[in-house]
């Protein structure tokens, strides 16, 4: 069963890719999904005058996007407040997730038609990863099987997976497809245990349903951690597809040996192509911004797409949101998109935002601040104790604090060019010694303290 929430994200994913920003964050974003209502998506607007608006010129975009995602939902309607007592909607449906997936009826997937290949800016940070894409995409099941994307957050793991995905259907319009989070793998396990006491099938045809595809692709594969159970399907879901030589797509923001699953199963996701996707470089974000410009007809010059890609360094998400941000000012208020004047009042509100951004600088400033070394010292190659110490620390923090929006790897760069191992050691080492070691444990919470101004 799919919540109404659940559907609408889905939907509005295509419908970012085929309006322009300003209509989509003045009116289609603004929309609020109710619930289905026979084959009828409902969604509620604010004002009668919203509702009017986007009935006249968005309905029809919001009809098709709705219908590409979901077959099954033919049409959308728009309501306001006064008429929700008249329509009876469902909040939670069972129908299929097309753009998850194909089902033994053989209703065609449907991935996010943005995400093509064609879309997709290549750099030294992901050509390796891109050109293992469009291997598999070609020929599925053969070569490279399975592949593993890892990189951090924003980076592109998700479009190159659509991009598998609408090619294999171009190529392969017969094989059985599935694209699905871990997330709603794990929940689709969870309600299947769950309904056996009701349907003694339900184990039966959630295993059916994951062994019978020829690709199965499956994002942000860190959450079977901890669950032990949902690993333990996932295994065999594994090992029939990959004996019967069918595709097997995997991403995650960390690689296989990081995840804190099984060993047999962390073998198996590293047993064939691991292509980590690291941040891109200036040159690379501006080529982003020029392609993400042509695709939505936007005019912008070289000077403001470069401060864009200066100011944001490692999530291409957020990079298009600033300059989404700056379209939208400058139409709004009838600007030059172009007239620096008018991008920083457009990014005003994000420069405020960004000066509370906690950074590898701020984390390495406030531990040499703390233990009075030198940054040059702490992220140099000496290894007396005084250094030693304060240098594991200060890598445990920005581990913990940046989460995975810092790879490892990167991390290791900053300090002096150092393997990603050693990375790994200093963190896991202060993890391990603040729950034995009081001094260890003050140490970090005094600069953890100063990092946030406490």
């Amino acid at each position: 069963m799919l919540k109404i929430n659940q559907i609408w994200n889905n939907i509005l994913l295509e419908a970012e890719a085929k309006t322009t920003t300003l209509a989509y964050d003045l009116y289609i974003n603004s929309l609020q999904p109710v619930g289905i209502h026979r084959d009828r998506l409902i969604l509620l607007a604010e004002t009668r005058a919203l509702k009017n608006i986007v009935d006249n010129n968005y309905r029809e975009v919001l009809k098709r996007c709705t219908n590409m995602v979901f077959p099954s939902l033919v049409d959308v309607e728009i309501i306001t407040e006064d008429e929700l007592d008249k329509v009876s909607a469902e909040q939670e449906v069972d129908i299929p997730v097309s753009a998850n997936y194909v089902n033994d009826t053989e209703e065609k997937a449907t991935f996010v038609s943005a995400y093509t290949f064609e879309n997709f800016v290549v750099g030294k940070s992901n050509e390796y990863a891109d050109a293992v894409a469009r291997a598999v995409a070609e020929n599925p099941g053969t070569k490279y099987n399975p592949v593993f994307l890892w990189g951090g957050v924003g980076l592109g793991k998700t479009h190159l997976m659509h991009a598998i995905g609408n090619t294999l259907q171009r190529n392969f319009p017969e094989k059985k497809i599935m694209y699905v989070t871990c997330d709603q793998f794990i929940n689709e396990f969870i309600e299947s245990v769950r309904d056996t006491s009701n349907n003694s099938n339900s184990m039966k045809n959630f295993r059916d349903k994951y062994r019978k595809l020829d690709v199965l692709m499956m994002d942000d594969v860190q959450f079977l951690a901890n669950k032990d159970s949902t690993q333990e399907e996932m295994f065999h879901a594994f090992n029939d597809l990959y004996l019967a030589d069918k595709q097997i797509i995997l991403s995650s923001d960390r690689p296989p040996k990081e995840i804190k699953i099984e060993e047999r199963l962390k073998t198996r996701f590293a047993m064939g192509i691991i292509a980590e996707i690291n941040p891109p470089d200036l040159e690379t974000r501006i080529a982003i911004l020029q392609k993400k410009c042509n695709n939505k007809g936007y005019v912008l010059n070289i000077k403001v797409l470069s401060m864009i890609a200066e100011k944001i360094t490692s999530n291409i998400r957020e990079m298009e949101g600033m300059l989404n941000r700056i379209i939208s000012y400058s139409t709004l208020v009838g600007g030059d998109p172009n007239d620096l004047n008018i991008v920083n009042d457009a990014l005003k509100d994000y420069a405020d935002s960004s000066s509370d951004i906690i950074t590898i600088d701020h984390i390495v400033k406030a531990t040499c601040d703390y233990f009075r070394v030198k940054r040059e010292d702490l992220i140099g190659k000496k290894k007396n104790k005084e250094i030693v110490v304060p240098r594991q620390i200060c890598i445990y923090l920005i581990c913990d604090i940046l989460g995975q929006s810092v790879p490892l790897v990167s991390i290791g760069e900053y300090f002096g060019g150092r393997d990603h191992t050693t990375v790994m050691h200093a963190r896991d080492k202060i993890s391990e010694e603040i729950k034995t070691n009081d001094i260890t444990a003050s140490q970090v919470k005094d600069i953890r303290d100063k990092i946030y101004n406490r």
